[in-house]
């Protein structure tokens, strides 16, 4: 056996063998195997053995003629009731041998009673019996079992199964994910993965295996329902299409199988490039091999969704009809169409070929009148999806177009699930094929991953889903953290503008060069051929180059520095394009991921909205700061005056420096106070005070660390804060004028949540205590708690780079560190920075995946900009060192 099953997979590998002949040719193997066992045990033969019913079946994925090297071999002993003692050690003497041989095998032992039992409690038996395969033994008791299930999957009962077996499949698809564009699909359980087809493979044989013959040759092994095949549901273009991304799946899943050399089924990121190389896609141009597989794997994913849309309400509307006894109920109207069963459906088959803006006619009429599509009427989109080309600069077309869209969601109390929201024709669009066809630059990232660990959809979905959350936006839905931004939605003067520029953020990914300029240009072009006005397509084009400015300044830019505010304001001008931005950043950010998006982000995102508006509207210059300290600590003195003794108060307002007073509100102002007089009123002269302050409306913890400046204090903080499994979000260094450092972290957990629970909150303090102290050492306990990074994780590339801007800042030199994510690195950064004999005055830290941005606001000892060239370069390399060499490695 072994020898064979190296020969099929060098066959295999060599590209001899597609992947379901390979699976053919290994289930061929173990079918063989199984006979010659059974004989060998002395089972009963049903051509000469007549005293005792036996036969062996192969039932699930094997009994359909196909077997992944590591896939459990599902066996069906077939006996009578009640079986002799020396059958059941015949069939145990088989099992035992298929287990000593290596092999995983899922078996039962059974009548036909207890088949069909077990058929009607259990789903997943009554769907491996459908694809029940006689090998050995009495081969009539496996037809007479068939016939029995053939009987029993009628009327109610098949109604139910169908149901049963769609709600399953959508339950797996809740737990392996909603949509087939994860950019680590799970190639068998995931949506537009290998099980979806059996489901259409099962629904379609329960529902219309009936009306062909059972004489007519049937090959499962091509994993699509042939009835639905001798029935003329698919044309022979379909049906070809079919087989070809069965074969494709089966390709990758051997693959897969023997890459990993396990029963694996995920498509993690470390086994991708390993496949897209074994399957022979090379780089081409600016793409690389991966990139190119992974692109032609969502696109047979999509093909599976599109042939999903076709067959399965026809068989659910077939089985309708069947139970009400009657032909589906036809009425015309609305408009030139008509309803069948109350679907929406067209009156003449041919129309989309005669007049193709028909096509959007239809999906148009469905919005305005609230209506489900036809299954027959999706299956013609689909079919004639290429006739829209010849419309891209038809101006009736192109409102249709918009105004599907930019069609606002219905009112509800709560948001939709996604594949539930009704009156969003933009997946239709995509799916069918239509959106391709009629946008420009859309077919390029169709299918296109991210390879960043950060968006878990591909391009295109990401996108989809960004237009999704705008609309829900818009009703009041999805960003509850910044409620002030539902008012925003209201009477926007570029409302369409900011649908197409969110449909178009990310149509210049995959090209090379910076996506926010490609796609400015790109949008620029579309904006065109839609015939949208110079204004519209000028603020379209404006907020696809800009999209990201907002959250990049906001998570990565001290927001509270008024040269960042200015320069912000500078680019942006106009109090509405500032509202367009932020609703783009919120639904951008929140169409990453479910983990994209937290309330810290939004708090962040929304202080960094009210400062460039307030500068919009006149209300701040940088020549005022010097009074707004002036008023800061005014306000602060008066609420201070009846809880603290006049002397702390005088003391306190001549601690900070005017940054101090402009970075903090006046309730933070209050607490830091009370805080310092606290600390100064203890005794010793080491004495440390750690002040947390859980703040889970933001989905952060705020943390006040007040202790004597000494070298290398942000770097311990940091160190510890790793050890305790806290993520920096951002972070102030203050260093009062008593020589004393007040320090504010904002921290969250690895799910991007406050901090709360007191044990996790003592364990902080202690570790910052024991660190500051010299108690605790750093590297030792960074080494032992630190994981090393999974093979699938370090399978994507993320470069290293160090930007030094001295520009940015009035006051301070700004550098960003960007690379590779790993716990402690913050502590490693700052501790580069203080042998660099530099200072820190602020640090923002955020992730995007497995990808770090870090920014330091720094200053020398004197508290002036860094501004040596020579000096500068060092701490670059510096800085690059430690990135790229972790310190805890070297112990």
């Amino acid at each position: 056996m072994g020898n064979e099953r190296k020969h099929i997979r060098h066959e295999f590998e060599k590209r001899h063998l597609s992947g379901t002949e390979a699976a053919r040719a290994l289930a061929t193997l173990m079918d063989k195997i199984a006979v010659d066992l059974c004989g060998y045990a002395g089972l009963p033969n049903g051509d000469t053995d007549k005293d005792e019913t036996f036969c062996l079946c192969a039932t699930g994925g094997y009994g359909a003629g196909l077997l992944a090297p590591f896939s459990d071999v599902d066996l069906l002993f077939l006996t009578d009731d009640t079986p002799s003692e020396n059958l059941l050690r015949c069939i145990e003497y088989v099992l035992y041998t298929l287990w000593d041989l290596g092999l995983r095998v899922g078996h039962a032992t059974r009548s036909q009673a207890t088949c069909l039992e077990s058929a009607q409690e259990d789903l997943t038996t009554c769907t491996a019996l459908l694809d029940l395969r006689p090998l050995y033994g009495n081969k009539e008791s496996a037809d007479a079992l068939h016939h029995a299930l053939r009987a029993y999957l009628t009327g109610p009962t098949l109604e139910h199964f169908v149901t049963e077996a769609i709600a399953q499949r959508e339950d797996r698809h809740t737990h392996y994910g909603a949509t087939p564009y994860l950019v680590e699909p799970h190639l068998k359980a995931g949506r537009g993965g290998l099980r979806d087809l059996q489901v259409l493979n099962w629904i379609g044989r329960a529902s219309l295996g009936l009306l062909i013959s059972r004489a007519t040759p049937l090959r499962r092994e091509l994993g699509l329902a042939p009835a639905c095949v001798l029935l003329g549901l698919f044309t022979e273009r379909e049906t070809y299409r079919a087989e070809k991304v069965w074969d494709f799946l089966w390709t990758v899943r051997l693959h897969l199988h023997y890459v990993t050399g396990r029963n694996e089924e995920r498509l993690t990121f470390d086994v991708q490039p390993i496949i897209g190389a074994r399957m022979g896609y090379a780089s081409h141009g600016r793409q690389r091999g991966v990139e190119r597989f992974m692109r032609h794997y969502f696109l047979m994913a999509r093909s599976i969704m599109r042939l999903t849309h076709i067959l399965q309400p026809a068989v659910l509307l077939y089985l309708q009809n069947q139970q009400r006894g009657r032909p589906p109920y036809v009425e015309e109207g609305p408009e030139e169409f008509r309803r069948i069963d109350g679907c929406l459906s067209l009156t003449d088959p041919t129309a989309f070929a005669r007049n193709p803006q028909t096509l959007l006619r239809l999906l148009d009429c469905a919005r305005r009148h609230e209506l489900p599509l036809h299954p027959a009427a999706v299956q013609q989109l689909i079919r004639f999806e290429r006739h829209i080309t010849r419309l891209k600069h038809d101006p009736a077309t192109i409102r249709i177009f918009l105004n599907l869209l930019c069609a606002p969601a219905p009112k509800a109390p709560s948001p939709p699930i996604r594949d539930d929201e009704k009156n969003f024709w933009l997946p239709v669009l995509s799916e069918t094929g239509l959106l391709a066809r009629f946008l420009p630059g859309w077919s390029r990232i169709l299918g296109r991953t991210q390879f960043d660990g950060y968006h878990i959809y591909t391009v295109d979905e990401h996108t989809i889903e960004a237009v999704r959350i705008l609309r829900q936006i818009e009703n009041g839905h999805m960003a509850d953290e910044i409620p002030a931004v539902y008012g925003l939605t209201r009477n926007l003067q570029a409302r369409q503008a900011l649908f197409l520029a969110t449909l178009l953020h990310d149509i210049g990914k995959g090209r090379g060069g910076g996506h926010s300029e490609i796609g400015a240009q790109i949008a620029v072009t579309t904006c065109q051929q839609l015939n949208l006005s110079a204004d519209d397509t000028d603020t379209v084009s404006w907020l696809v180059l800009h999209h990201l400015l907002l959250s990049r300044t906001a998570f990565t830019r001290d927001i509270d520095d008024p040269h960042t505010i200015l320069d912000l304001a500078d680019i942006i001008q106009s109090p509405e394009r500032l509202r367009l931005l932020l609703l783009l950043t919120i639904s951008d950010i929140r169409a990453v991921g479910p983990r994209a998006w937290n309330a810290w982000k939004a708090t962040l995102l929304y202080r960094l909205y009210t400062r460039i508006a307030d500068v919009l509207d006149g209300g701040m210059q940088a020549s005022e700061n010097d009074e707004r300290v002036t008023q800061t600590r005014a306000l602060t003195r008066e609420a201070l005056s009846t809880s603290l003794p006049e002397e702390s108060v005088q003391h306190f307002l001549q601690l900070g420096r005017p940054g101090y007073w402009l970075g903090f509100d006046t309730q933070t102002h209050l607490r830091h106070a009370h805080l310092v007089h606290n600390h100064l009123n203890r005794a010793g002269n080491d004495r440390i005070t750690v002040d947390i302050h859980p703040l889970p409306s933001r989905g952060i913890t705020e943390l006040t660390i007040i202790c004597p400046d000494q070298p290398g204090v942000f770097s311990e903080i940091a160190g510890a804060l790793a050890l305790c499994g806290a993520s920096i979000a951002d972070a102030r260094i203050h260093t009062l004028s008593n020589g004393t450092v007040l320090d504010s972290f904002w921290i969250q957990d690895s799910y991007g949540e406050a901090f709360e629970e007191e044990d996790h909150l003592e364990r902080v303090r202690h570790c910052i205590t024991a660190a500051l102290k010299g108690d605790l050492n750093l590297n030792e306990a960074l080494a032992s708690a630190t994981p090393p990074l999974s093979r699938r994780l370090e399978a994507l590339p993320i470069p290293s780079r160090v930007i030094v801007d001295n520009d940015a800042s009035e006051w301070y030199s700004v550098v960003e560190v960007n690379g590779r994510d790993r716990p402690a690195l913050l502590h490693d950064l700052t501790a580069t920075l203080n042998r660099e004999g530099v200072q820190i005055s602020s640090a923002h830290v955020t992730t995007y995946g497995l990808r770090a941005v870090d920014v330091f606001y720094l200053h020398d000892e004197q508290g002036l900009k860094l501004t040596d060239p020579t000096h500068l370069e060092k701490i670059r390399r510096a800085l690059l060192h430690a990135l790229t060499n972790p310190s805890i490695e070297h112990l």
